[in-house]
């Protein structure tokens, strides 16, 4: 049994002053420091360090050089270990557009590495299951995905992937898309995201009648929300649908993150999109098959169109705290707890409850990550 003492303990709409976090693989509890110390063959000192429910990336294409897509297995692994020092103690690797083929082979390696992933010595974050982010979507609105390998929407190709599989970005309006949404929703525990999308807000409506529960980066790759044409961005701020969020204060202005909070509260959900150029310096890059620059936050095809992020998941906290005007509690919640029910995950992920996997982060005022702790074990350490 572990303890970790002398720290805040953020719940998902509270902090936790002089308590100490009980686990060993699980979460045993929130109690008295001297109690835990007693019980504890392991104290650790927070030393007034938040303590955190480890963060959970559900939409990350790549990270420093790597990319899902590439269909890589020791990327996804680099991947894993990376993240650990952003506080990432599970995720969701991502596909972009490419050829159906490439697609199945990616799910495939997916099963192995998430049964890799589970094991104490994997020396990174563990990996859940698949986010597809296409290939079903409006190719109007593909903003970087490649338009070569854009597919009606089919759940038939899905279904024999259900067990990896736990989120697909899907364009609503797209012929076929009615049939596939009834389909995975009735037949699979997928959750089915609208992205990538041109739906005016009563095909969106529609679409999250059938089954849609989440939004995939709210205002990219859609129309803008208009008082007379609300569309998507706007049947996803009047539902009760999970919202995905970019925070990275380039893809959507930071004037708007107080009025998300207010719109979405527990719905909204922090993700990085982030490409193989996140952890990696200014310059040229691919993505799917197509070429992109990185400038400073800013990722770009060479036609200027915007081509996800290099964000980082703790600095997205940090900003949706900053700009939204919120507890740091509540911004970690949008990039634990809220993303793991956003993906069905939350009956093993996203807090400190009792019976939790022990995932666990330490982080300064500035959420800085100073110790990452997976299912119970120590993967990352950062001494100062």
């Amino acid at each position: 049994m572990k303890a970790i003492v002398n720290g805040c303990i953020l719940l998902p709409d509270a902090e936790v002053h002089g308590k100490a976090l009980l686990y060993d693989e699980h979460i045993q509890g929130i109690v008295d420091e001297d109690a835990a110390r007693a019980e504890a063959n392991e104290i650790i000192d927070a030393e007034g360090l938040y303590v955190s429910p480890g963060l959970i990336d559900v939409h990350i294409h790549g990270y420093g050089g790597a990319d899902v897509s590439d269909d890589d297995p020791d990327g996804v692994r680099r991947m894993a270990g990376q993240l650990l020092a952003n506080g990432v103690t599970a995720f969701l690797p991502t596909t972009l557009t490419v050829a159906w083929e490439k697609l199945e082979s990616i799910c495939d390696h997916m099963r192995g590495l998430k049964r890799e992933s589970g094991a104490p010595d994997f020396p990174g974050a563990q990996i859940m299951g698949v986010h597809l982010e296409g290939p079903f979507i409006n190719p109007d609105y593909k903003g970087a995905q490649n338009p070569a390998w854009i597919l009606p929407p089919d759940a038939g190709r899905v279904l024999p992937f259900a067990d990896i599989v736990k989120v697909v970005t899907l364009a609503p309006e797209m012929p076929g898309a009615e049939a596939c949404i009834r389909t995975l929703t009735q037949r699979t525990d997928i959750a089915v995201s609208m992205g990538h999308t041109g739906a005016s807000f009563e095909q969106a409506m529609a679409g999250i009648g059938l089954g849609v529960t989440r939004a995939t980066h709210l205002f990219n790759a859609m129309p803008p929300m208009a008082h007379r044409k609300p569309g998507a961005a706007g049947a996803a701020l009047s539902s009760d649908i999970y919202t995905e969020l970019i925070a990275d204060t380039f893809h959507v202005d930071t004037g708007l993150y107080p009025m998300l909070v207010k719109a979405k509260g527990s719905r909204l959900v922090l993700i990085t999109d982030a490409l193989r150029s996140a952890g990696m310096p200014d310059g040229t890059y691919e993505n799917g098959g197509q070429t992109f620059v990185l400038r400073g936050i800013e990722c770009r095809l060479t036609d200027g169109t915007i081509a996800g992020s290099v964000l980082r998941l703790n600095h997205a906290v940090r900003n949706l705290r900053d700009f939204g005007n919120i507890p740091l509690c509540a911004a970690v919640r949008a990039a634990s707890l809220s993303a793991a029910e956003s993906a069905r995950l939350e009956t093993r992920k996203g807090s400190l409850a009792p019976g939790k996997d022990a995932d666990i982060v330490l982080m300064d005022n500035e959420c800085g990550v100073r110790m990452t702790i997976v299912r119970g074990v120590c993967k990352y350490r950062k001494d100062i």
